[in-house]
């Protein structure tokens, strides 16, 4: 797999559409777990994009992608766990989980996929990814004892079944078999895990801004307005129509799962249309990154859970032993702006079951200093954040000394926004943006 950071952007669409689907049969390194053998890790905080899921949006007038949302052992891809994922998930209808959560499934199970639902690709995605994490934290650095307990996990998910799945698949995989007795997943009702800080003016006077840019962006490209309209004449809808059905989002689903675009009698929707969409995604992720809008919306918006995810590794360098494993089982939505924030501009638009890693690190011979590490989706990143950029030129060690994290949410995040405020609150509320 390549790596999201340091190669550069890509510019072929069809590439860069194998790259979201990610397959999980294709091999991937992964770095998590590396440190030099006098590092004691302390805590894990992962933050996950659900798996592949059925498409939010039908194409008006065209038939639906017929494809099984029920998990089938002899049929890819397939994960040597799956079946007693199925067996496990199965007992857990007794299980705890905070309101909504608690009247959601907990695998999905039709034979023609509900819009939105997590496939079997997205489970196995996910229990490949636990897996993974098990290998590393459980089995090689020890982080949770064999006895743990309820309050040395902290799992999180909006109220959506397909994150509330990802997330019991990726646990799956992390502890199989685990006692349903100590399993509390939270819902947080916003995309942006922001809790009991969601409001902020300034943010969304951003993300108005950003939603302008990314308007006049479409208006200047004459290719994509001829492809709507082609498909809108093959579908035979209004072209206003076809583009607020979000076509991509279910073409996606034909190209990650093989199956034909639709036809009509007018003809069919076809390889090219979907390219011409592609690469109109892939320069508006460009002058993105130029117009720095985005990133405004992105700082104040991943505040919240960068703050909380923050004073979690605090409480873990003062010997707590709560909350040690922090899931967050979440959407695009949630992880894009915090890729932003982090000063991650060439990071990859997170594919399904895309994986965001924050990692603490005690150093045994200095036991009072503490190092974070960032991973994505297996690939070292903690020098290309914008918080520890140059700090590798100065020291040695793979990794960043949690101080530049904790300046750089409880400080830096406001001045990039040109603040004088020092404060969340402030920040969102400032007169005259």
């Amino acid at each position: 797999m390549p790596d999201p950071v340091t190669e550069p952007p890509v510019t072929d669409p069809i590439y860069e559409a194998l790259l979201y689907c990610n397959i999980p049969s294709v091999a991937e390194r992964s770095m998590e777990g590396h440190a030099p053998h006098h590092f004691k890790l302390v805590s894990v905080h992962v933050f996950i994009r659900h798996g592949d899921r059925y498409p939010l949006y039908v194409i008006p007038k065209t038939k639906r992608p017929e494809i099984d949302c029920t998990l089938v052992a002899n049929r890819k891809p397939y994960h040597p766990k799956l079946e007693a994922f199925v067996s496990h998930m199965a007992k857990g209808s007794g299980a705890s989980f905070e309101s909504p959560l608690n009247s959601l499934p907990l695998y999905p199970n039709h034979p023609l996929c509900e819009m939105g639902e997590l496939t079997q690709t997205g489970v196995v995605q996910h229990l490949q990814n636990g897996q993974l994490l098990r290998d590393i934290y459980l089995k090689k650095h020890k982080l949770l004892p064999n006895d743990w307990s309820t309050d040395q996990l902290y799992l999180e998910t909006t109220g959506k079944s397909r994150t509330l799945q990802s997330g019991l698949a990726l646990l799956y995989g992390f502890l199989p078999d685990f006692d349903w007795k100590k399993i509390y997943f939270r819902h947080q009702p916003s995309a942006l895990f922001c809790s009991g800080s969601c409001y902020c003016p300034v943010r969304n006077q951003y993300l108005e801004k950003e939603q302008r840019r990314q308007y006049l962006l479409r208006l200047k490209n004459s290719q994509l307005e001829r492809t709507y309209g082609e498909m809108a004449r093959i579908v035979d809808v209004p072209t206003k129509q076809l583009r607020a059905a979000n076509p991509i989002d279910s073409m996606l689903c034909h190209f990650c799962h093989n199956v034909s675009f639709p036809c009509t009698r007018n003809g069919c929707v076809a390889m090219e249309h979907f390219k011409v969409i592609k690469t109109h995604q892939i320069e508006d992720e460009r002058e993105r990154r130029e117009k720095k809008l985005y990133l405004g919306y992105s700082l104040l918006g991943a505040h919240p859970i960068l703050n909380q995810t923050v004073g979690r590794m605090q409480r873990a360098t003062e010997g707590r032993k709560e909350e040690v494993f922090a899931l967050y089982s979440a959407h695009d939505v949630t992880l894009s702006p915090v890729l932003s924030a982090l000063g991650l501009s060439e990071a990859r638009f997170p594919r399904f079951a895309a994986r965001l890693i924050f990692e603490l690190w005690q150093d045994r011979e200095k036991p009072s200093e503490h190092a974070v590490r960032i991973l994505y989706n297996g690939v070292d990143v903690t020098f290309h954040t914008s918080f520890c950029q140059d700090h590798h030129k100065r020291s040695p060690k793979p990794m960043c000394p949690l101080e530049n994290l904790v300046r750089f949410v409880k400080r830096d995040m406001f001045v990039a926004l040109g603040s004088s405020r020092t404060n969340y609150y402030d920040a969102c509320h400032r007169e005259g943006f």
